[in-house]
């Protein structure tokens, strides 16, 4: 195997579990990075290890040029996780993060014959729902920084108003737009592993219906769950989502 844990840029384990029984695999959202999932470790199941998926152009590998498309990046990003596939293993993404963790699922399947124990997804739509909004990443700048802000509220001040901080962000945001924008569906069988969806019920880009379709991707269990808030929930009921998922772990008997 070429790509070793020693080496390894893909996965960060902020608090490695050498006899962890489970490895808990996290996905950003857009323009994301591992500090979304920081503290999560104090939150989940003590027999399992946290694993952040780093992406190139994010974090410490902001020197390295991002994935534009998902097809190179699921390819490229399967053979860093392989090694940490030892033993069973969850996704979890919120938004574009969902989408990564489900293609890597449907890849490591095709070409491993291996699958999540259980998938977690929040904030996005089923992939085989086609999105209304109109792509954004082709746009200049202003106009990008714009749309994305009246969509998603998401880029702080402190980040828009520091011309230094948002000369390395934008492009990174502009990529990982343009992975969401242009990706399409390609019909397969469903995983056999179970999913969860989560939703903000307040989330004005993804409804109730987007994240019920997640269903149609599962011949195993489906569960949906709305949280209060809009489409980054995540950040502020972080505990209620967390509590769900642990108990979805110790509930799979596999592990």
């Amino acid at each position: 195997m070429t790509v070793t844990k020693e080496i390894n840029t893909w996965i960060i384990s902020p608090k490695p579990n050498p006899k962890a029984e489970i490895r808990f695999f996290c996905f950003p959202y857009a323009g994301g990075g591992t500090s979304i999932f920081r503290d999560w470790v104090n939150s989940l199941p003590t027999n399992l290890e946290l694993c952040h998926v780093q992406l190139p152009g994010h974090d410490s590998r902001i020197k390295e040029k991002p994935f534009s498309h998902l097809t190179p990046l699921i390819e490229t990003m399967v053979s860093g996780l392989l090694p940490y596939l030892d033993r069973p293993f969850v996704f979890y993404g919120h938004s574009m993060g969902a989408l990564l963790c489900f293609e890597t699922a449907r890849q490591l399947r095709k070409l491993h014959n291996l699958q999540p124990e259980h998938l977690f997804v929040s904030g996005s739509r089923a992939p085989q729902r086609p999105s209304f909004l109109k792509p954004t990443h082709h746009l200049p700048d202003n106009l990008f920084i714009n749309e994305i802000n009246r969509r998603y509220k998401a880029i702080p001040n402190e980040i828009l108003n520091n011309q230094e901080i948002m000369e390395l962000f934008l492009p990174i945001l502009k990529a990982d737009f343009s992975i969401i924008e242009t990706y399409e569906y390609i019909p397969d069988l469903p995983l056999d592993c179970p999913i969860s969806a989560f939703g903000g019920l307040q989330d004005e880009m993804v409804n109730i219906e987007d994240i019920a379709a997640w269903q149609e991707q599962t011949s195993g269990k489906f569960i949906l769950r709305m949280i209060e808030g809009e489409h980054f929930f995540i950040n502020h009921k972080k505990q209620e989502l967390l509590t769900v998922i642990s108990e979805k772990i110790r509930e799979n008997s596999k592990i």
